[in-house]
């Protein structure tokens, strides 16, 4: 499914415009990304996802190819985990 197919379906099933399905979904992804930018903070939609900043350390790691060790800097990522409902639903229960 892509954005405007998952616009439809948000407009169709909430009986609301699709100009309105998308500026929700996009409002969601603003605030996620926010959220994610700042770091500290966690949103948890509860039984459905939550979504974190998380902070990789700095590490030691090898060139595959000449074995040689390289130093890895700390980095920042993105968590984001399935919620209880999301992964019965998954497995179709």
């Amino acid at each position: 499914m892509n954005r405007s197919e998952l616009v439809d379906a948000i407009a169709d099933r909430g009986g609301i415009s699709k100009s309105d399905a998308d500026k929700a979904l996009t409002a969601f992804y603003e605030v996620a990304a926010d959220l994610v930018t700042r770091g500290g903070d966690k949103l948890t939609i509860p039984g459905f996802l939550s979504i974190e900043q998380v902070t990789r350390s700095a590490r030691q790691g090898r060139n595959p190819q000449t074995g040689e060790s390289i130093s890895i800097p700390e980095s920042k990522g993105v968590k984001i985990s399935a919620g209880s409902k999301l992964k019965s639903a998954a497995k179709g229960s």
